[in-house]
């Protein structure tokens, strides 16, 4: 853990003669800057200032005293101090910790915390109009010869005040009709806020009656929240649960105490449904915050949570860096899910950093899912994280019958993907005017496209990956580095025109074999490139809940948290797609995935059923699929991984050297193996080339170390580091604990 500020924010650097401060700007630079403090400002740690650097300001964070190494003429003042909250020291030492563990700038992790620069420049002045004393003396009298749009627009001012597009768009009419009643002096300029205020979650609206195990896990949740302090809880249960619920009793709880609140979701954009429920609760939608939304309410949400005006916000995992001063409980809901870790920039997992400030906070913390990552089951298993479980879903609801479909024996017809029994299973579902959903991790037309003649193979100019078909959009695409192109009309190889033939089943070729045997049904297809942005899947999940979608096909997209009451048949297409992923998670991720798309079935009063297209049904993840043996499972992966001291029994880091040119990256990797950790307890594998050798125009060798678990491995690889000296169009990256191996 890291140690403690010197001091803490509200403690003021005396503005003496000579004082200095070190300031921390959001840049990938090594550490704080000396700045002098000039004088009549007085500055504490967390201030957010305005100093020089080169030519241009910047806006930073005061991170301490200095340690007056810095000869004084060569230290500048401080510009300014900025009329923003400061930064708690909880975050500044989150931002410290982070930095430390995952060997990234401290100054990049800090921009993380400081990634709406507007938020810390004060508001222009927003200009609106109300009704002037004549305005109001006229709109008072019935007789007075006014339009219907100027009165309608007089009588919208005076209720609240607005800009002129504002008010022209409540009256139903043009701006100009409010240009022409300021001309006439009949509206006045007045000043507005900028920012709507927030409606409060109200903590005091009784919930949903909780059945008696939701009951149980709630009381001891909020009983062991108010012994106070830092705790990991880990809420366990079955999908359909009500596990939800559950933690919406921990979040009152908080609420009630003045507290604020950090929910993390893995994809905000499918959030449709739990802020609905959230707002059920708790009679308003509380802010959310992820890379969709727009610069606007991102400055305004940031400065809510600074202030303390937002009391709650749901995110996705940048939302972990928000200024909260005041945070008193973390929810993770779907703990297990991949999208908590980030892979490019500052790499981190925003479970583990969570659980961290959680401990810097002295707060508790909750991990939320059905199925949890092996690293937080053994954590429970050797007790630092307590175990709620709900081992039922709610109601009357039960969990579907699973059945594999094994393809060696039952193989789909030619030119289909779909075997009889799936077919005859959505035939007799539509008849009985439910709903199915099925399954394929692919998105697209095709994931692999060839020459019929040559058997020439279209692969991205930029990294090692084939081009998938999307015919949705006319396009063969990367999803890499979002390269697309047409398909070209010859082979680039053999010259044979129209020969490109698409290999294998995406979503959007599942949704035309669905469309050539069941043209009546009502077919959609959910996938992050068919649905841009949370707003699209909304609308699309409130088609399915209104029974307009029959048939809903989808990538994993599909399978997070979605209730659907009509929901009776999953068709899995293609089980063995995760299987071999090509590193030490693929099973426990592909037992996760496919449990939690089963999830998805008889969720209310009809029983549901799953069914699992694979070659390999006597694979572990598929018997304990259809055993419902979760914890067997999870066992027999530890017991593998702890044989072999992978984690979390042991300790990973990857070290990967990219270059422009494949001689750069062979060079710099031969050169870091040449230095590499030579000590009892390490294993280095490698340099080889990474399975995306290619990506985005960069050639890439790959590392990966392997420690035991009482190894300082930062210390390790920050030695390493330094022993190599890195040509300039050359990068190393270090990713600890990583979870993806391309």
């Amino acid at each position: 853990m890291p140690t403690s500020h010197a001091s803490s924010a509200g403690d003021s650097i005396a503005a003496a003669s000579g004082a200095r401060v070190r300031v921390l700007l959001p840049l990938p630079l090594a550490g704080a800057y000396d700045y002098a403090v000039p004088s009549g400002i007085d500055l504490a740690p967390g201030d957010f200032v305005s100093v020089p650097l080169g030519a241009r300001k910047l806006a930073g964070v005061v991170w301490g005293p200095s340690t007056d190494e810095i000869a004084s003429e060569k230290v500048k003042p401080v510009a300014a101090r900025l009329d923003a909250p400061p930064l708690s020291d909880e975050l500044r030492a989150l931002i410290d910790w982070v930095a430390a563990y995952t060997l990234a700038p401290p100054g990049a992790v800090l921009r993380m915390a400081m990634s709406v620069p507007d938020a810390l420049e004060p508001l222009r002045a927003l200009i609106g109009f109300a009704p002037s004393a004549a305005g109001r003396a006229l709109a008072a009298d019935p007789a007075t010869a006014l339009t219907p749009p100027r009165r309608r627009i007089i009588v919208e001012a005076a209720q609240v005040p607005g800009t002129a597009a504002d008010l022209a768009r409540r009256a139903a009419c043009g701006a100009g009709v409010v240009r022409g009643l300021v001309a006439a002096g009949l509206l006045a300029p007045v000043a507005l806020s900028r920012r709507a205020p927030l409606s409060p979650p109200d903590w005091r609206r009784p919930g949903p009656t909780l059945s008696s195990a939701q009951e149980i896990a709630a009381d001891e949740l909020i009983a062991h929240f108010d012994k106070g302090g830092f705790g990991v809880t880990f809420l366990d249960g079955v999908t359909g649960s009500g596990k939800t619920e559950v933690y919406f009793a921990a979040i009152a709880a908080a609420l009630a105490r003045g507290q604020q609140v950090l929910v993390l979701l893995p994809e905000i954009a499918l959030s449709a449904q739990w802020l609905r429920r959230f707002a059920q609760r708790f009679g308003a939608a509380p802010p959310q915050w992820h890379s969709d939304l727009g610069q606007a309410e991102r400055r305004e949400t940031w400065r809510a949570v600074a202030e303390g005006e937002a009391r709650l916000v749901v995110g996705a995992r940048s939302a972990l860096f928000l200024p909260f001063h005041e945070l008193g409980l973390i929810v993770i809901d779907e703990e297990h899910d991949q999208s908590f870790k980030q892979e490019e920039g500052v790499i981190y997992h925003a479970r583990d950093m969570a659980v961290v400030r959680a401990s810097l906070a002295r707060i508790p913390i909750v991990l939320v899912s059905a199925t949890p990552s092996l690293e937080t089951q053994i954590n429970v298993e050797e007790g630092r994280y307590r175990r709620l479980h709900l081992p039922a879903r709610h109601g009357s609801a039960r969990l579907p019958d699973i059945r594999l479909i094994d393809l060696r024996r039952t193989a789909p017809e030619r030119h289909s993907f779909l075997a009889p029994q799936l077919i005859e299973e959505l035939r007799h579902t539509l008849e009985a005017h439910e709903q199915a959903m099925l399954f394929l991790n692919r998105r697209g037309y095709a994931p692999l496209t060839l020459c019929r003649q040559c058997g020439f193979r279209l692969q991205c100019p930029n990294c090692t990956a084939w081009l998938v078909e999307h015919r949705f959009h006319h396009r063969l695409q990367c999803h890499h580095c979002g390269h697309a192109e047409p398909v070209p009309p010859l082979c680039r190889q053999c010259g044979a025109a129209a020969s490109f033939a698409p290999c294998g089943p995406g979503v959007e070729r599942i949704a035309e074999e669905i469309a050539q045997l069941f043209p009546a049904a009502r077919v959609a297809v959910m996938a992050s490139d068919t649905l841009i942005g949370p707003d699209a899947a909304a609308v699309l999940l409130e088609r399915v809940e209104r029974h307009d979608i029959d048939i809903l096909i989808g990538t994993q997209m599909v399978a997070k948290g979605h209730h659907f009451p009509l929901l009776t048949l999953v068709g899995v297409i293609d089980a063995d797609l995760g299987l071999d992923g090509g590193d030490l998670r693929a099973g426990e991720r592909s037992f996760q995935l496919l449990h939690q798309v089963s999830g998805r079935a008889g969720r209310e009063v009809q029983p549901g059923l799953v069914l699992v297209q694979t070659f390999h049904p006597e694979h572990p993840v598929m018997r304990a699929l259809v055993a419902d043996d979760r914890d067997r499972f999870l066992a027999l992966e530890a017991a593998e991984r702890r044989a072999h001291g992978w984690p979390p029994f042991g300790r990973l880091a990857a070290l990967i050297v990219s270059a422009p040119d494949e001689d750069g990256a062979d060079f710099t990797a031969r050169a870091f193996a040449r230095c590499a950790p030579q000590q009892p307890g390490i294993e280095v594998l490698g340099p080889a080339p990474a399975p995306l050798a290619i990506l985005r125009g960069r050639h890439r060798r790959r590392f990966l170390v392997k420690a035991k678990r009482h190894i300082r491995l930062q210390q390790v690889m920050r030695e390493w580091l330094g022993r190599v000296k890195l040509p300039s169009p050359v990068r190393a990256t270090v990713d600890i604990d990583p979870y993806s191996f391309l």
